[in-house]
């Protein structure tokens, strides 16, 4: 299962981003996480959909200085998958 996910509220300058890497790696999941300069958070992750599922759970509440208010997430395919740095399983990217 292949999900992308965009993620509203106070989500940027609190660790939101690291959080995020840390948890999905921990989950064993691969995908991509980033800052948008709209001020949202965007991944994707990829892995078994009661993993995924746990992680947008995980997502909703966030690390403790975040203020989560949404979280989009909609289905995507693998190709998505192919922005991560050659050689991770989960990256942070840069902002867009």
């Amino acid at each position: 299962m292949v999900t992308h996910v965009v993620i509203r509220g106070r989500v940027q300058g609190v660790g939101y981003r690291a959080w995020t890497a840390d948890e999905a790696r921990r989950r064993g999941l691969q995908g991509w996480v980033r800052n948008r300069c709209d001020g949202s958070v965007e991944a994707v992750f990829s892995g078994p959909e009661d993993v995924v599922a746990d992680m947008l759970a995980a997502c909703r509440r966030g690390p403790s200085l975040a203020r989560v208010d949404a979280v989009d997430a909609s289905p995507a395919t693998g190709d998505i998958l192919r922005l991560r740095a050659a050689g991770e399983s989960f990256s942070m990217l840069t902002t867009v």
